[in-house]
């Protein structure tokens, strides 16, 4: 099962950093992907890293702005958001994730809580 948290309320041009822990088994052994769902829109991917860590991909939207890793010692993925926007508001959730033709894919073990992310001033 994984649990997200660190999010909340920030201001236009801060940082947050969101963390994703696996609890029952080793993050190391899979792809990672954060998506985030804002009030009212469908679910999006943000960002994915592979199951080595060597392998980073970006919705354009974050490019730039987000960095994702691995604390393998901790058994996380951290999502590192800089220069944040309102845009930016939503839920962020993280999953296993298939990587296939360019494109990551949730897992079907279901959703976390998510944490909630707040761009305002």
């Amino acid at each position: 099962q994984l649990a997200e948290s660190g999010g909340g309320l920030v201001r236009p041009g801060g940082s947050l950093r969101i963390c994703c822990e696996a609890s029952g088994f080793s993050l190391a052994n899979h792809a990672i992907g954060w998506f985030r769902q804002a009030p009212g829109k469908e679910r999006e991917g943000v960002s994915y890293i592979s199951s080595d860590g060597e392998f980073t991909m970006y919705a354009d939207s974050v490019k730039g702005r987000f960095t994702i890793s691995r604390d393998t010692a901790k058994n996380t993925v951290n999502l590192q958001m800089n220069s944040l926007k309102p845009e930016d508001t939503a839920v962020y959730y993280c999953a296993t994730v298939a990587y296939y033709n360019g494109a990551y894919y949730p897992s079907d073990d279901g959703w976390g809580r998510g944490t909630q992310v707040t761009v305002s001033s």
